[in-house]
């Protein structure tokens, strides 16, 4: 069997993947659970641009590995968690959430069996910005701006609030 580059490129981020997700499930210190989790949101942006979906690729890295953690960061470490105690006892919700999991991965793999002998045909388009940008710019331009309004009206209260507060 030939390996090609994209397949190759599908396991290492896929990889990856998996890794970053086992390591944000068993790091105790949460700052370094979420880098675990940025790992796993530039992977996926990597599986997205190995299916030529560069406008969803960089959304991941933008809004999710940069602004969505950055957000995660600060609220990790305004609140000072510290390091939890070593000791762990067995919980049955550990059980339980352990078996569940086995079996959402035994349904998942049941599910997905034989796709993969299914192939995509014809051109797709839309994963690329323009005519992502063609279409919010002509067809979706009055919901788009319309967004853009309520987003600055939330943007303009939410300084109002945290300017009126006093701080101690």
């Amino acid at each position: 069997m030939e390996a090609t580059l994209q397949t190759i490129l599908f396991w290492v981020f896929a990889i990856l993947g998996i890794a970053g997700g086992i390591g944000l499930l068993f790091n105790r210190n949460p700052v370094y659970a979420a880098l675990s989790l940025i790992l796993n949101f530039f992977s996926i942006a990597g599986l997205y641009l190995s299916l030529q979906a560069q406008f969803l690729s960089i959304i991941q890295v933008l809004v999710y590995a940069g602004a969505i953690m950055v957000l995660f960061l600060f609220v990790i470490m305004l609140l000072n968690l510290e390091h939890e105690s070593g000791v762990t006892t067995f919980h049955t919700r550990r059980a339980l959430a352990f078996v569940l999991g086995l079996a959402f991965v035994g349904e998942m793999l049941y599910v997905f069996r034989g796709l993969s002998a299914y192939k995509l045909e014809g051109s797709f388009e839309y994963g690329e910005v323009e005519p992502i940008g063609y279409q919010l710019m002509t067809y979706y331009l009055l919901p788009f701006e319309m967004i853009s309004v309520i987003l600055l009206a939330a943007l303009i209260g939410a300084i109002i609030v945290a300017r009126s507060h006093k701080y101690i």
